[in-house]
């Protein structure tokens, strides 16, 4: 069933006023928008602190789409226009505004008279802060309890990630081999990869790791386990991501980056908390 109207308007009645809302309408309907408009979307759950403080021009240009493509965006959601979605993004910010702004100037009154080499330090520093107060602010407890569950009575885990994310399972297969827990970590220098998730069934479950502009060998592998009917635990960065689909749990970590370089900080925090809940299910029986 085709829900947009005839100009390609999403009929969603009122639309959502909170940022959480947002991603979850944009998260539950993840093949139906246009290209551009896609594009877009992905770039505003990305990139949320952006759309609020730019114009329609600003944000058009880093997203690499039209302005008018923002427009119809806003107003495929139901909102008046840029404006109005704009909204959005701002009441979000301003929810966090004094913590961040606190903490901010902290870190400018530690790096003040610093070298260039402790300046970059001190900025990799606070991008790695930045992940992972956020992630820690978005992380919904019951999803990863949830994610716990399905791992937790998984007769074998797969581990599939490629290049910036690899250090994600190497870290997972590294602390679950330490647990006890059986994984097979997907990354054959003979490239059987694929022949690797063949060996996976309903019984097992995988964790797979890809961030934007998303490795299409891991895509490939996760559709071939989602295929053959293996739960996926997900590690992504957008409810736009070719992962949320395939994934019965997925967590959204949006790193923030320092001079074009992203942190792993949060994700890294997140796949060290996954293998030793597991671990303490198992124990206990659940």
């Amino acid at each position: 069933m085709n829900d947009r109207g005839p100009e390609g308007k999403a009929e969603t009645g009122v639309p959502p006023r909170s940022f959480d809302e947002l991603r979850q309408m944009i998260a539950a309907k993840p093949g139906e928008l246009p290209r551009r408009l896609s594009q877009a979307a992905q770039f505003a759950l990305a990139n949320p602190d952006d759309i609020a403080l730019g114009t329609a021009a600003s944000v058009a240009t880093a997203a690499g789409v039209q302005p008018s493509t923002l427009i119809r965006l806003a107003q495929h959601f139901g909102y008046q226009g840029f404006s109005d979605f704009q909204t959005v993004f701002r009441e979000r910010l301003k929810s966090r505004a004094s913590v961040y702004e606190d903490r901010l100037r902290q870190i400018e009154t530690d790096v003040a008279g610093d070298t260039y080499e402790s300046a970059l330090l001190n900025g990799f520093f606070r991008a790695a802060r930045q992940s992972l107060d956020g992630v820690s602010a978005s992380m919904d407890s019951a999803v990863f309890g949830s994610a716990v569950s399905v791992l937790a009575k998984a007769d074998t885990i797969f581990l599939v990630s490629r290049r910036r994310a690899y250090p994600l399972a190497a870290q997972m297969a590294y602390t679950f081999g330490t647990l006890g827990i059986r994984t097979m970590m997907v990354d054959s220098a003979m490239a059987v990869d694929s022949e690797i998730v063949r060996t996976a069934g309903p019984r097992d479950a995988a964790v797979v790791c890809s961030f934007a502009p998303y490795t299409p060998a891991t895509i490939g592998l996760a559709e071939e386990l989602a295929e053959a009917g293996v739960p996926i635990i997900a590690i992504t960065d957008s409810a736009l991501s070719p992962l949320a689909p395939l994934a019965s749990h997925w967590f959204e970590v949006a790193e923030q980056a320092f001079n074009g370089f992203r942190s792993l900080s949060a994700s890294m925090a997140l796949t060290m908390a996954l293998p030793v809940a597991v671990a303490e299910r198992r124990r206990l029986g659940g």
